[in-house]
């Protein structure tokens, strides 16, 4: 499935202006993706990362979007949700699955924990519809996530937003709005395993 189609025909049938939560795993990835969609919804970033290990590197996250959010106007105000830092989630999840290669079960099962999450509380907070960043990424599996967003369609009272935010050169232009308001670009997902 095209993805990104299938996001440029929900919102054509989205009024302007109609609240999504946006799950964000960090400023460089948001940036292409408010770029491309924060004129047409008015967007809380919720930033729920419990795959992220080290807890400095998680404030580090946070501060930039925190920077992010300061430096970009678009035509509706963003704000942000700081969801708990609970990597002990993310270690229980992971039980087992320690030994899985980049990509594999571990990541699905690490998608599915902080989209769960979101999609809970956009249904707690009356947001009509949520998303991620994480299709930014080429290092994501974009059918997964959308998947698991579909899913969760069926579990509580919000619309998952499809996406492959990468399309449309979405991630090369993270790393050029990255460079311009001098964002910090990590160069792992923020999980003790894809940082050995």
């Amino acid at each position: 499935m095209n993805y990104d189609l299938e996001m440029e025909k929900q919102i054509s049938n989205i009024p302007e202006g109609t609240e999504l939560l946006l799950h964000a795993c960090c400023a460089p990835c948001s940036s292409a993706v408010l770029e491309r969609i924060a004129n047409h919804f008015k967007i809380s970033i919720f930033y729920y990362n419990p795959n992220i290990t080290d807890e400095d590197e998680y404030n580090k996250r946070i501060t930039e979007i925190k920077k992010l959010i300061s430096i970009v106007h678009p035509k509706y105000e963003i704000s942000l949700i700081e969801g708990k830092y609970e990597p002990e989630k993310f270690f229980e999840m992971a039980k087992g699955l320690e030994k899985e290669p980049e990509r594999g079960k571990r990541c699905y099962k690490c998608y599915e924990l902080r989209l769960s999450e979101t999609a809970k509380i956009a249904e707690e907070m009356g947001f009509k519809y949520f998303c991620t960043t994480l299709t930014l990424s080429p290092h994501k599996n974009v059918n997964w996530l959308n998947e698991i967003g579909e899913e969760l369609n069926n579990k509580y009272q919000t619309t998952y937003l499809y996406s492959d935010f990468k399309k449309k050169e979405g991630y090369k232009r993270s790393i050029i709005l990255s460079k311009e308001y001098g964002l910090y670009r990590q160069d792992y997902c923020g999980c003790i395993f894809s940082k050995k």
